[in-house]
């Protein structure tokens, strides 16, 4: 897709629906804490303090929107960022915010 042009209706729905859940702090800090390697939801509970709870809600929300993946260790679950897009983007997010406040 070029930038002239603009995405189905379809996918810009969807576009929509993953900026809506990008929009929650927690979800973001779930994240980047995931960004360098797969944690488990425990991990990122007490990393983060949270409870386990909301972190699998969160998480799931997450699956839903394949912005992370999750792989099995014998009796644990390890959650990952989805791939190199969804990391490129967190990234980049930041570096777009940290140029704006250079600007200031």
């Amino acid at each position: 897709m070029n930038h002239s042009s603009s995405p189905p209706l379809n996918q810009i729905t969807i576009l929509a629906e993953t900026f809506r859940l990008l929009g929650d702090p927690t979800r973001l800090r779930i994240l980047f804490f995931c960004l360098s390697e797969a944690k488990s939801v425990g991990d990122i509970a007490e990393s983060l303090d949270l409870t386990q709870t909301p972190v699998s809600h969160h998480l799931r929300l997450l699956r839903g929107a394949r912005l992370v993946r999750r792989e099995r260790r014998s009796k644990q679950i390890f959650y990952e960022v989805a791939d190199d897009h969804v990391s490129d983007m967190l990234v980049d997010m930041v570096s777009h915010i940290d140029e704006e406040d250079a600007d200031d």
